[in-house]
């Protein structure tokens, strides 16, 4: 595969897993909210809809760093796996220092991870080893 298949690839599948991710994580918000599971935080509810709108954001960010890492790396692959493992977990600190209830910390750790287990995997198959 050439550097602009490769490119236009990372993109198209990068915008399909965003979508999924966003939509994945708007179910899990719901879910965790019909189960009573309050979505505040420091006072103020946090709309299901925030939950999808941050996760495309940052879904594309990834697809951005894909790209520059197909272009750059010679191993991009695992420079992207690497780079975005570390990334998610370092995205749970916030959540788990948040003021906010046990469940929502979990609750807002198992969205991260949720889009992680979409994104990463859907960008990474598509990297050169």
């Amino acid at each position: 595969m050439n550097t602009t298949s490769t490119i236009r690839s990372l993109i198209g599948i990068g915008v399909a897993a965003a979508a999924a991710a966003s939509v994945a994580t708007m179910i899990v918000a719901t879910v965790g909210h019909a189960a009573g599971i309050s979505l505040d935080m420091g006072g103020v509810a946090i709309p299901v809809t925030g939950f999808g709108v941050l996760t495309a954001g940052f879904s594309l960010v990834g697809v951005i760093l894909a790209v520059v890492l197909a272009y750059q790396a010679r191993h991009p692959r695992r420079v992207f796996v690497r780079t975005t493992v570390v990334l998610t977990v370092l995205s749970l600190v916030p959540d788990a220092i948040a003021d906010a209830g046990p469940a929502t910390k979990a609750l807002l750790m198992l969205a991260h991870l949720v889009a992680a287990a979409i994104v990463i995997p859907s960008l990474a198959h598509r990297l050169a080893r």
